[in-house]
């Protein structure tokens, strides 16, 4: 997911180095991403000279991929909503015991 992220983020950038900076990466660790994604998908997404920008393949795959995103941001969301979360459980069960043990 980071990669794809990276790849979403550099497309709206298109500069390594302030795609990286909006990542919170080092700008080698965001080419390096950028490079593993282009060998899983077999090819160039980015025209690297005279300036940044997408190849044919970058066009093409990137719907598929702002999709991958915005459909994991909802599998998280239904995650939160379905899966309790810790603090909640341990304040219900702590007003729960105050109101079986007042105080007085």
């Amino acid at each position: 997911m980071q990669q794809i992220h990276y790849f979403l983020v550099l497309c709206q950038e298109l500069s390594f180095t302030r795609a990286a900076r909006r990542c919170g990466v080092a700008q080698p660790s965001l080419t390096t991403a950028i490079g593993a994604l282009e060998r899983d998908l077999g090819g160039a997404l980015f025209h690297r000279k005279p300036a940044i920008a997408l190849t044919g393949l970058g066009h093409r795959v990137l719907p598929y991929l702002d999709e991958i995103v915005r459909s994991a941001d909802c599998a998280r969301e239904v995650a939160r909503t379905l899966t309790p979360r810790p603090d909640a459980d341990r304040s219900a069960r702590e007003a729960a015991n105050s109101s079986e043990h007042p105080s007085n």
